[in-house]
């Protein structure tokens, strides 16, 4: 009898099991579960790797006879900074703030400058930050050291020397491209309420939500087809824009890092027209024209 009751009891182990486990696969899910890796933060991270030196091939020289001064800004430590200026023909609270390629500001930052001031109408004052202190390159792995070993704290007290110097009234807008690409963010998070708008060409993107949520302004992206500032990258920056409650538009072109400068053997005029025209209408409006 008692070996009867323990086969019994066995049996019913035995189904309860096959029930158990049967049902625990059912449970699990249809696709595997991702991991996501951390992603990165600021393009001093790829210094190290040739390939991302690579996409940057030396400028081609330009020769550019540039329209603006040379001015001195005072920086609230007692030193100095330079920049690129051109002055609106009449007074004007309008700021344009243009931010350098990790070249330096060389003379394709200065004929932009130029660009943007003349396609305004002349009545938005344009100034290029010199984030370099005077240093400028056509060597890739000597932009990518000046660009790594350039300090945040310093480039951040440039940026408000330039507020500063336009004034607690100006309504300051920002563009740049690829290491300017992500100061023109930059710049408009340290703008606060007088920052109207900011164009990132193919820079990184600021994603810490809280730092967004500071914004005083929306984003226009204008990205490139590549592996570092990725697609993968750029999804997750318009995703916390979201999150932050602030409007991104953006377009990734079919086109290299750096597509739209003229001095780059793989400059694409095509995309370039089509990347400055959504940048131009987009100032435009910020600036009420």
């Amino acid at each position: 009898m008692t070996k009867l009751i323990i086969s019994f009891n066995l049996i019913l182990f035995s189904l309860f099991g096959l029930f158990f486990f049967n049902k625990t696969e059912d449970l699990r899910p249809e696709t595997p579960i991702t991991i996501c890796h951390s992603l990165p933060n600021d393009m001093a991270e790829f210094v190290k790797d040739p390939a991302f030196v690579a996409l940057h091939l030396s400028p081609l020289p330009l020769n550019y006879d540039a329209k603006g001064e040379k001015i001195t800004l005072k920086v609230a430590d007692g030193s100095t900074a330079n920049a690129y200026f051109l002055k609106a023909k009449k007074k004007s609270n309008k700021w344009l703030f243009v931010y350098q390629e990790w070249w330096g500001l060389n003379d394709n930052i200065r004929r932009q400058a130029d660009i943007f001031y003349n396609d305004l109408g002349g009545d938005v004052n344009v100034m290029a930050l010199d984030m370099y202190d005077g240093k400028v390159t056509a060597d890739p792995k000597e932009a990518g050291a000046l660009m790594q070993g350039v300090k945040e704290d310093r480039l951040e007290s440039i940026v408000k020397a330039g507020v500063a110097f336009a004034g607690s009234k100006a309504k300051i807008a920002n563009v740049g491209w690829c290491f300017g690409g992500s100061w023109s963010l930059k710049s408009a998070l340290l703008g606060g309420k007088q920052t109207v708008g900011s164009v990132m060409y193919y820079g990184m993107p600021v994603r810490d939500v809280e730092k967004l949520k500071t914004l005083n302004s929306d984003v226009l992206g204008l990205f490139a087809t590549e592996k570092y500032i990725s697609k993968e990258v750029i999804e997750d920056f318009a995703l916390k824009m979201k999150e932050a409650n602030k409007q991104l538009e953006y377009k990734i072109f079919d086109g290299v890092h750096g597509f739209a400068n003229p001095s780059n053997p793989k400059y694409d005029e095509k995309l370039a027209t089509e990347a400055y025209g959504m940048a131009l209408g987009y100032l435009k409006k910020r600036f009420g024209k």
